[in-house]
């Protein structure tokens, strides 16, 4: 057993978290422990968990592209329409043990809109870990409509079935943005949807999207991923927002 030195208060969404990082050692110890001021987040392996999560896994990404695959041909075809050009953007993404990978995504901006995002730093409105900004001028008007109803995200079903994603784990971050955030939330694979996705998204601080990521480390099991992915179908729908 490895135990890391992480100082939080006693709340799970309140304080100041350190950002920590492990040695590849501590990657592989079947159990690692991350000792706070009031309790204990712990990681196991839970092998039996792994396998059928894998194949709920399959399961869901191959239904959800079977039934979705009409849906995503006519998305990919507005974005060509709107901006011509591959309706599919890439993107290197920090997976499970700090592997990198190619994310699929459709894209919501226009060409080359990487290019200009320094630029838009200064204007970052997102209290998360990531770069956001309400009325950002490299979203195309279909990108709009696909990011709002998270359509965009749907080419991950791809990332899921090659297993370098699961439906539910933590978001994946690119490089820099996984820099300034803790090694172990990269103790599973990331999701397409998680807790903070569902609980605030980018309302929330860097400090509660970290902790809600290690609450569901410490929490995972098949039904809490049902839990989760119910209450995302929700939240797209509008129906509800936990």
């Amino acid at each position: 057993m490895t135990t890391l030195n992480v100082q939080t208060d006693s709340s799970l969404l309140n304080g100041n978290i350190e950002m920590t990082s492990f040695n590849e050692t501590a990657l592989n110890e079947s159990k690692i422990t991350v000792s706070t001021s009031s309790r204990e987040v712990h990681y196991e392996e839970r092998p039996v968990y792994e396998v059928v999560k894998r194949i709920f896994d399959i399961i869901c990404s191959v239904s959800a592209l079977a039934v979705l695959s009409p849906l995503m041909l006519i998305v990919m075809i507005l974005i060509m329409i709107d901006d011509f050009g591959s309706p599919v953007y890439t993107q290197d993404r920090v997976g499970r043990d700090g592997k990198i990978f190619k994310i699929y995504k459709f894209r919501s901006m226009y060409k080359k809109a990487d290019k200009i995002r320094e630029e838009l730093m200064a204007k970052d409105e997102c209290r998360g870990a990531t770069f956001k900004m309400k009325n950002d001028p490299r979203i195309t008007r279909i990108g709009h409509i696909i990011r709002k109803t998270s359509i965009d995200e749907l080419p991950q079903l791809v990332n899921i079935l090659k297993g370098e994603m699961s439906v539910i784990g933590p978001r994946p971050f690119i490089p820099r943005e996984q820099a300034n955030l803790p090694d172990d939330r990269l103790l599973v694979n990331p999701g397409l949807s998680c807790y903070w996705q569902v609980g605030g998204k980018n309302s929330l601080t860097k400090e509660e999207q970290i902790a809600l990521d290690r609450k569901y480390i410490e929490d995972r099991s098949i039904a809490v991923d049902i839990k989760i992915i119910i209450k995302t179908i929700l939240f797209v729908f509008k129906i509800g927002n936990s």
